[in-house]
């Protein structure tokens, strides 16, 4: 694995890649608040066996890359007024461009979940020549659409836990919420990544302002329409966080994309169903640019 930093303007996003090299470029973009540590092992090792090389990075305002504490934290009152905080989601688009300069990618496979979905449809809007394939999952193209239940929010806006254990055990119990009810979660793999994300770099403020670049966000849905590239959307039945309509939504806006709905699936990647989530996406980088049409499905 080589680790490495970009540079887009004053912010340095740290990343990493490992994979055969010359294999198919595939960036990967995580969720809110969750370092890059939160790719599960066992999901890019089916990756990086399909022939990928896989980079991951954090997102700045988490991890090692820049946090951005001069803008403060976003109060309750500006999230429900949908401020932005000083940066928006093409900002964040720029970070992952900036990756891939790094790594002298031209192009790339770009799969998001999450705010990382969020992420990577923006990216392939503002430049869709640098997208190879598109995969969202758990992602919503407009923060109107797919909004959250009551205990997810709740969940995601307590108080920060003081202490390395305390806030490891509030990831643990943030995902009983909005994780997988049809698959077991491993709580002791939760929370050990929990731990050693809070030795990298501990910003309960960052999660904010990751938060209201996404609240803030106008509707992707117009840029979408637009796009012609292999597309995949990838949503849980029972996503509490981002609820289905999202990854419908998303799903209508991406010409020819194919969805999978997941019964059963919450807000996370159940290890049960990594193997063909890995397929899915390895399919559809292998579809051509005039493959178009594909068919939508749910998946017991």
């Amino acid at each position: 694995m080589t680790e490495g930093f970009a540079r887009h303007g004053a912010v340095r996003i740290a990343y990493d890649v490992e994979g055969p090299p010359g294999g198919e470029p595939l960036l990967l973009i995580m969720g809110l608040g969750l370092q890059l540590l939160f790719w599960p092992d066992s999901l890019r090792a089916l990756l990086t066996g399909a022939g990928f090389r896989v980079a991951r990075y954090d997102n700045r305002d988490v991890g090692l890359s820049t946090h951005l504490v001069g803008l403060g934290s976003p109060t309750l009152l500006s999230l429900a007024r949908r401020r932005p905080p000083g940066y928006d989601l093409a900002d964040m688009a720029g970070d992952a461009l900036a990756v891939l300069d790094a790594l002298g990618w031209r192009s790339a496979h770009v799969a998001g979940v999450s705010l990382g979905g969020m992420i990577a449809q923006t990216m392939a809007g503002l430049r869709p020549g640098r997208v190879r394939s598109l995969t969202s999952i758990s992602a919503t193209p407009s923060p109107r659409i797919g909004r959250p239940g009551p205990r997810a929010v709740a969940a995601l806006l307590r108080r920060p836990a003081p202490g390395r254990e305390a806030a490891a055990q509030q990831v643990v119990d943030i995902f009983r919420v909005i994780g997988s009810p049809g698959h077991p979660h491993d709580e002791e793999w939760l929370r050990e990544v929990a731990r050693r994300c809070h030795d990298r770099a501990h910003d309960p403020a960052g999660i904010r302002r990751q938060l209201a670049a996404i609240l803030s966000a106008e509707d992707r849905r117009p840029k979408l329409r637009t796009l012609r590239l292999p597309a995949l959307v990838i949503h849980g039945e029972a996503d509490p966080l981002v609820r289905l309509p999202g990854g419908l939504a998303t799903a209508r806006a991406l010409r020819g994309a194919k969805l999978v709905v997941y019964s059963g699936m919450g807000h996370d990647l159940p290890a049960a169903l990594q193997p063909d989530i890995a397929a899915e996406i390895t399919a559809v980088a292998d579809r051509g640019a005039n493959d178009a049409e594909c068919p939508s499905g749910i998946r017991a």
